[in-house]
């Protein structure tokens, strides 16, 4: 009784210092966002903070393409890249559960002539290798052909001169086009295509009314980003959207607005379990394999911990607390989605331009974030 009584104090004293905290930590990165996107000229940008299962702040700067005047709004649509993977591995996850297949199924089931250099490789690889990046294979494997228009029917024989690093399930290598593959899975294993399906049971049931998967959907929406890159001479410059990461539809196929991804990082957080179950969260979540490599990553590295990858979905360790998210980077364009279960925090942002202005924003939100709970607590216990 008196662990309860005191976690009940506790609770009370420090629920109002947080809030507070908690809106002036949001208030000031909301200014380091203006100043960073100014200073740079970035020419898009838009980002959301969700509490809950609320949108405590969302703002939006810049233009869809700097020779127009075409001002990015909560609408705008841009190219996820690959955060797409976050909706591969959760319709995967929903699927599995459904029993259409098994995670722990084999690849050459739904891939039959997938072969590498190491005898017995391949024999050894599951659904759930694809979607964790634990193949066992060199990372980003032949997205260098992908890159020069190669199709997937050229490249996956190729496969067969790439020996293994490890076996699978032992070792982290980053992939698109293995990843990719778990398309294949849920094409046979349900009969429906994987755009659709994504559609379907992602994207209409979450009222992501902005939200799409593929190219022709993109280029058919008139509120979209368009991609820019810098050049010393000219500064940021529009350029075409590149068609090739699409080929690879689960690993960077799919397209939303800030208002869509506000929506679906809501889900990640619990707050829509009718579409996305408390069961299928931790399935995701679950730390598969560890990244030793994100620990050196040049915005994080001061803040990090730890850092594995479960179903689709990175899991960074700022001390004791977990923050799950992904990122996502194709020519033009930055995505990064983010939260904290036990804070109740997401955060989301978009970019249309090549810029690593989106980690530095991205890795200060959660130091900020955290350092404002640390505080509230502090205080909280000096009240007491």
């Amino acid at each position: 009784m008196r662990i309860l009584l005191f976690s009940l104090l506790s609770f009370l004293f420090s629920a109002p210092i947080w809030a507070a905290e908690e809106d002036a930590f949001i208030a000031a990165f909301g200014e380091d966002f203006k100043t960073e996107v100014e200073k740079n000229k970035i020419p898009g940008a838009a980002y959301a903070v969700v509490k809950g299962n609320r949108v405590v702040a969302l703002k939006t700067m810049g233009s869809r393409a700097v020779d127009a005047e075409l001002p990015v709004n909560s609408a705008t649509v841009f190219r996820l890249a690959s955060v797409s993977k976050t909706f591969a591995g959760e319709l995967a996850a929903i699927l599995a559960a459904e029993k259409k297949f098994s995670l722990d199924a084999p690849v050459l089931d739904y891939v039959p002539n997938l072969k590498f250099k190491t005898a017995g490789h391949a024999s050894g690889l599951k659904v759930r290798h694809l979607l964790s990046h634990s193949s066992g294979i060199t990372p980003n494997a032949y997205d260098n052909m992908l890159e020069d228009d190669w199709g997937l029917e050229k490249i996956i024989p190729r496969f067969d001169q790439l020996g293994a690093m490890c076996k699978p399930g032992e070792c982290y290598g980053y992939q698109n086009i293995l990843f990719s593959l778990v398309e294949r899975v849920i094409e046979q294993s349900t009969g429906e295509g994987y755009g659709p399906l994504v559609s379907k049971r992602l994207l209409e049931p979450l009222d992501m009314d902005h939200a799409s998967v593929g190219l022709e959907s993109f280029l058919s929406t008139a509120n979209r980003a368009e991609p820019h890159v810098f050049t010393r001479r000219d500064g940021w410059i529009r350029v075409l959207v590149e068609p090739n990461y699409y080929r690879v539809s689960p690993a960077a196929g799919v397209n939303a607005s800030i208002e869509d991804m506000a929506k679906w990082v809501m889900a990640q957080m619990g707050h829509k379990s009718r579409v996305i179950s408390p069961d299928l969260l931790k399935t995701v979540t679950s730390k598969e394999v560890r990244t030793t490599r994100e620990l050196n990553r040049r915005s994080w590295r001061r803040h990090i911990s730890d850092a594995h990858y479960g179903l689709g979905w990175r899991i960074y360790s700022f001390g004791d607390d977990d923050v799950v998210l992904h990122s996502g980077a194709v020519r033009g364009y930055r995505a990064f989605i983010s939260y904290s279960k036990d804070m109740d925090i997401g955060f989301v942002m978009l970019m249309n331009a090549q810029t690593r202005s989106i980690d530095r924003l991205s890795a200060s939100f959660w130091d900020m974030a955290f350092e404002s709970r640390d505080e509230a607590n502090k205080a909280a216990k000096a009240a007491r």
